[in-house]
């Protein structure tokens, strides 16, 4: 190998590529981003980000990537693969070749239906966040004061509403579902983030169900199917996101909730890999069954799996998905995937927190979700994601004990 282009200039892509030079690689490496920005970290883009109006943080500066001589093409984006010639057309009009090619296109806001998908038109008072020039309009609009409607009660929105409530703003956050976090979090835990939100001053509307949005130059109207409204300064929509798999699709590569890989994330075409948001993958913890991860950890981690494999190593993904979000004070953690459990052991901890683990048919932990201030439940969810991984079969009594120390059911 001489060449190895990687598509998507995200967190992913870019530990792919520091990743494949602390392995040994000295062939050429060239790494292609849309965005005008080097590589940057999207979770802070709601919350300190958006808070303090910081510059993205960048996941290396300028001076790293050339040292490790890496080519980084930003604000180009690849238009069309040639699985069969080995060559990838860039907007800019050039071909690159070459011998192996990974794919870490992430994903895009799902817009609302009739929405304007072109994020750059600065004067719609209907936004999304998944980028920094998002975030850069959205920490404009938002002044004491400001009316900031959220349709969507996932992490993002979640996030989003705390974050403007530090700066002032008055928050309505409107959910279809009959209750916030719907998508993997445990009921219990979803009710302390709400309890929390409306002490804080967020409206929650859970069952609401729109029927149009309505905007004007100075303000931005939702239409309820109950024939009420709510206008506001500022609309975010922020109701889950669309793999970006186009440009997969259109060379022939197989397509199923995301790009399709095996364990070592090769997909359907000889040569291409695919990583991150925007491929579905089996995990043999849960049964090969397929699925599709946006979160940071994973793009982090199928980064460097991703670049062993396309020197040969043929590793699976093992690793246990996770995913955290911040808001105030509050931190909740979750490892695995709870949906299939039968039995659930809550464990109390100081201050409020508390950690709920997850119990399949045989009784395997299958998955832990925590809350509580700072950094109170994380080291057990550490150990959680360990014990997950082991497929170890706790007693659900001695989970439930304080007195219990989890290392100790890890180490036996």
């Amino acid at each position: 190998m001489t060449h190895i282009v990687i598509i998507g200039a995200g967190e992913c892509g870019a530990r792919a590529a520091f990743c494949l030079r602390e392995k040994g690689f000295s062939g050429e490496i060239t790494l292609v981003g849309a965005e005008e920005h080097l590589p940057y970290e999207r979770p802070p883009l709601s919350k300190d980000a958006l808070l303090l109006g910081h510059a993205p943080k960048l996941v290396s500066d300028s001076a790293r990537y050339l040292e490790a001589g890496i080519t980084v093409l930003t604000g180009i984006s690849a238009e069309n693969i040639e699985p069969l010639k080995k060559t990838v057309r860039l907007s800019d009009g050039r071909n690159l070749a070459y011998d192996q090619l990974l794919l870490t296109t992430g994903a895009r806001a799902r817009p609302f239906p009739g929405q304007n998908p072109i994020a750059a038109v600065s004067e719609t008072r209907v936004r999304t966040l998944r980028t920094h020039g998002d975030a850069v309009v959205i920490r404009a609009a938002l002044q004491p004061g400001t009316h900031l409607a959220i349709i969507g009660g996932g992490f993002i929105g979640l996030e989003l509403a705390a974050t403007a409530r530090k700066l002032g703003a008055r928050v309505t956050l409107i959910e279809g579902l009959p209750r916030i976090l719907s998508r993997g979090v445990p009921e219990e835990l979803a009710a302390v983030v709400a309890e929390r939100h409306k002490v804080e001053g967020v409206d929650i509307l859970c069952g609401a169900k729109i029927r149009g949005l309505e905007e004007s130059h100075n303000s931005a109207t939702i239409l309820l199917e109950d024939n009420s409204t709510i206008a506001a300064d500022l609309i975010v929509v922020g109701i889950g996101a669309v793999p970006n798999v186009e440009l997969a699709r259109d060379a022939g590569l197989a397509i199923d909730n995301g790009i399709a890989v095996d364990a070592c994330l090769r997909t359907s075409v000889p040569d291409i890999f695919a990583a991150g948001d925007c491929c579905s993958f089996p995990l043999s913890h849960y049964g090969n069954r397929r699925l599709r991860l946006e979160a940071w950890r994973n793009a982090q981690d199928q980064g460097q799996l991703a670049a062993a494999n396309l020197l040969g190593a043929e590793e699976t993904i093992t690793a246990v998905p996770w995913f955290w979000s911040d808001q105030y004070d509050l931190t909740l953690q979750i490892a695995g995937l709870a949906d299939g459990a039968v039995q659930t052991v809550r464990r109390e901890m100081a201050c409020g927190a508390f950690i709920l683990f997850h119990l399949d048919v045989e009784g395997r932990l299958i998955a832990a979700s925590g809350i509580g201030t700072g950094n109170t439940v994380a080291r057990d969810i550490r150990l959680a994601e360990m014990m997950i991984a082991a497929g170890i079969h706790p007693d659900p009594a001695v989970l439930a004990a304080l007195e219990t120390k989890l290392k100790t059911l890890l180490v036996a």
